[in-house]
């Protein structure tokens, strides 16, 4: 009997790997940057956490089960529980519980199951949640809790501005004294800065980078891209003018580091191949760049990943790998 030839959707994974597999992989690549998000937020990192999971996952059941009348459950691969965590560290720990109960019916509903669940969607639905969050809520998705007020603080917690407002506001008012307001170099390592619960840790966001690549889940390609493209032009900006800050700030702060790790190498809305993804990562970086000096919000990670998102069909189309035995067309 002849073996059947299956041609399916994306994400494809090249080993012996399942996409389940590979999916919980990346929620445990995430738990060090959870387990900081608890320590300096405390219940507020809790809550919004596990909301955001519990809607996502409920969202993808529903749809499924009432709407698309799919006898396959999905929600079992694992990509609506990342989703629902990705989709949480993209906010504030203090935020109102039925605003994360939004975003998540539309990251799964609108930007997921629309065009036909995991596989099918253009955009990254987590991101996209969080562009929709920020757009129709924007004082709620701006207000930052700061760090170690205590376990039981929610949403009556302290809020205070954020590295990348610090630097925002320093470019606004020409004045580079006032840089000197961001968190030490060890802060925003270890996590005692301001920000959505997903990025104020970025040693525990490497280290879940590092996880990755030992799993061989993700490869190199496009975080080392992205960042190095930011640490290259915020440099130079820098150099230029002192009013921008240095690049190893620019890499420290926000959500770059968590973008580019996580969000950026999702397998469905990134290139498939290695230059396709070099060249995705480098228009991500320069885009973040961008909107982070000269855009209305102070953080550019999320548009710049969603802009080429838009674009990975034309990346993979220019960079279509060569055909086993192909020979070329004499002229």
């Amino acid at each position: 009997m002849a073996n059947k030839l299956v041609v399916s959707l994306s994400p494809h994974v090249h080993s012996g790997d399942s996409i389940q597999k590979n999916m919980y992989w990346v929620c445990i690549a995430l738990v060090p940057a959870l387990l900081c998000s608890f320590i300096s937020f405390g219940v507020g990192a809790i809550i919004t956490t596990a909301i955001s999971v519990a809607a996502c996952v409920f969202f993808e059941w529903a749809i499924n089960k009432f709407m698309l009348k799919n006898p396959k459950c999905t929600v079992t691969d694992g990509s609506a529980v990342l989703t629902g965590i990705l989709l949480a560290f993209n906010m504030p720990s203090n935020i109102q519980p039925w605003i994360i109960i939004v975003g998540a019916l539309f990251a799964i509903g609108v930007v997921k199951m629309t065009f036909g669940g995991l596989g099918c969607n253009l955009f990254n639905p987590a991101l996209a949640g969080r562009a929709f969050l920020l757009i129709s809520f924007p004082v709620d998705m701006t207000t930052w809790p700061v760090p170690g007020q205590g376990f039981g603080t929610y949403l009556d917690a302290e809020t205070g501005a954020t590295p990348l407002a610090i630097m925002k506001t320093a470019f606004k008012s020409g004045d580079a004294s006032v840089l000197d307001q961001l968190p030490s170099f060890q802060s925003m390592l270890l996590g005692n800065t301001g920000g959505c619960l997903g990025e104020v840790c970025a040693a525990a966001l490497i280290l879940g980078f590092i996880i990755l690549l030992w799993k061989k889940v993700i490869t190199w390609h496009i975080p080392v891209s992205i960042l190095a493209t930011v640490a290259v032009f915020s440099g130079l900006l820098n150099l230029a003018n002192p009013v921008y800050a240095n690049p190893l700030a620019e890499l420290m702060s926000g959500g770059l580091l968590l973008g580019a790790i996580f969000m950026a190498t999702d397998y469905v809305t990134s290139p498939m191949s290695k230059n396709g993804q070099l060249v995705y990562g480098v228009a991500i970086g320069f885009l973040t760049v961008i909107i982070r000096t000269y855009g209305a919000y102070p953080e550019g990670m999320s548009f710049a990943i969603l802009i080429m998102n838009a674009f990975v069909p034309l990346i993979n189309n220019k960079f279509k790998p060569k055909r086993f035995g192909e020979v070329p067309a004499k002229k």
